[in-house]
């Protein structure tokens, strides 16, 4: 059931879908450690399938379900929750991202979430910082994606600051180095670029000062190893290696020609815009070093997804700041929440809507329906909405902010059923969850701690009962009123409410 606390799994396993490569880590769990398993990965380079309009070619595609097909034998009969698949800068971009989703969610069997790049930047942070000593100050993490580059500021398991910015390894080589040629021309229009995309964000990390730089990309691992093969390091990254190392590409000339220590074959072609890259970072926060960390993103995602299973979810203190910053009304929202609770247990089996996702929705819905009030109280639903779904909501994918944001705008008044049936099966169960979170609101409508009296729902397909007691109603013509209104309002969404 959804209403206990989630099972701490034996194995768990984090897949990350890359904009250059795609990752997959299974581990086993104990007293919430892990240990790797298995560790699976693959150049797919997903962002060089990105046409001008930012469609997804069929070919990249391929390549994309060729590898999660490998995947997927490692997760086969894993239980659904044990398993957590996040999308990238790659999915962000692609405009048909869907039909790729539905493709691998098909093959794994789990669902495949897109994450901000913000979120991208915390779960990073979060592998980081499991996989390296504490250090005593702030700490900067950078990772070099293939469409996207994360840079973090934090103490121990605590990020600071976040911030991603649009310029990664695969979609510079597209920009820059298409051809394979290396020429100083191309390299400087590079490095001026990622100059150009670090302004924005240089002030705002530095205020925050740091005590040492890391790595958390397969670009960084490799500059360190080829920097070393020359023996100016150990592996980590300097400036004089740096040097070195665009000296000796630019001399080089071409992709093919590289051939060092480090630098596997199929990182090659998108090595010289990850160089770029990696020295305009330096020279923007004058780095004097960078260590490398064999944390970074899968890692962070298997923390998380421990962190929920022991009631460490961070999107319990998201909405916690969530409600503390719109000044939310904390008794009425948990009087809502617990008669929502209430009323999903009468109905889930009927209605189909049992999985800890459908319980999570309405608890997160009934916590912040009411956000909007700090805007205004004309169409606060719609502003409630508006919030959720464009805001950063750290723990959150894309996928639950915009679920999230539709229980909001369909709380009250009209129900907007085209949107929930945009999203097929899933939106038809999102919809009856919808009408509980109505029914709760409604049901505490007039707000303190009166005493209530208790109902009896039962649910058909598209049909609701709501027993009260007798003579109960007919001495409360308010909550009558407001329940003739309701049924008008979702007999407009095809349900019938039946109140007695």
């Amino acid at each position: 059931m959804p209403y206990t606390p989630a099972e701490n799994f034996p194995l768990i396993a984090a897949i990350d879908l890359g904009s250059n490569s795609f990752h997959m880590i299974l581990a086993k769990t104990d007293q919430g450690e892990l240990r790797a398993l298995e560790r699976l990965g693959d150049k797919v380079q997903l962002a060089a399938g990105l046409n001008e309009q930012r469609e997804l070619s069929e070919e990249a595609m391929l390549r994309g379900l060729e590898c999660l097909g490998r995947f997927a034998q490692l997760i086969n009969g894993l239980p659904q929750g044990a398993v957590r698949i996040v999308g990238t800068n790659a999915l962000r971009e692609a405009v048909n991202r869907n039909t790729f989703i539905q493709r691998a969610e098909a093959l794994l069997g789990h669902p495949v979430e897109v994450i901000s790049g913000r979120e991208e930047a915390r779960l990073i942070y979060l592998g980081v910082s499991h996989s390296m000593p504490a250090s005593q100050g702030n700490r900067l993490v950078v990772d070099i994606g293939g469409g996207s580059t994360e840079f973090i500021v934090g103490q121990r398991f605590e990020p600071l600051i976040l911030e991603s910015l649009q310029m990664g390894c695969v979609s510079f080589t597209q920009r820059f180095f298409r051809d394979g040629k290396i020429t100083p021309g191309r390299y400087a229009q590079a490095y001026t670029a990622a100059r150009l995309e670090l302004m924005g964000i240089e002030y705002g990390l530095q205020r925050h000062g740091w005590l040492e730089a890391v790595g958390a990309s397969g670009t960084v691992r490799a500059i360190g190893l080829a920097i070393k093969s020359a023996g100016l390091g150990n592996g980590e990254i300097n400036p004089d290696g740096l040097g070195w190392l665009k000296r000796k590409l630019l001399k080089l000339g071409d992709v093919e020609k590289i051939d060092m220590d480090g630098i596997k074959n199929d990182r090659r072609a998108i090595f010289p815009a990850g160089l770029a890259i990696l020295e305009a970072i330096f020279d923007a926060f004058s780095l004097a070093q960078m260590v490398h960390s064999e944390g970074a993103l899968r890692e962070g995602v298997l923390y998380d997804l421990i962190g929920r299973h022991q009631h460490e979810d961070v999107r319990e203190r998201t909405l916690s700041a969530l409600m503390e910053r719109y000044h939310v009304d904390l008794e009425q929202a948990a009087r809502v929440e617990a008669k929502a609770i209430s009323a999903l247990r009468q109905v889930a089996a009927d209605w189909g809507i049992q999985d800890e996702w459908h319980y999570d929705l309405l608890v997160w819905a009934a916590r912040v329906h009411e956000i909007g009030l700090d805007i205004a109280h004309y169409q606060y639903h719609k502003h409630g909405a508006y919030l959720i779904e464009h805001s950063e909501l750290a723990g959150f994918s894309r996928q639950d902010q915009q679920m999230l944001a539709l229980l909001v705008r369909g709380h009250r008044r009209s129900i907007p059923r085209e949107r929930f049936a945009e999203l097929g099966a899933e939106g038809e169960k999102l919809l009856r969850l919808c009408v509980l979170l109505r029914f709760a609101i409604l049901f505490h409508h007039i707000r303190g701690s009166h005493d209530m009296p208790t109902v009896r729902l039962q649910a058909g397909a598209q049909h609701l009962s709501i027993r009260f007691p007798d003579g109960w109603l007919e001495n409360h013509p308010l909550t009558m009123a407001d329940f003739a209104q309701e049924a008008e309002w979702l007999a407009k969404a095809g349900f019938r409410l039946q109140v007695s």
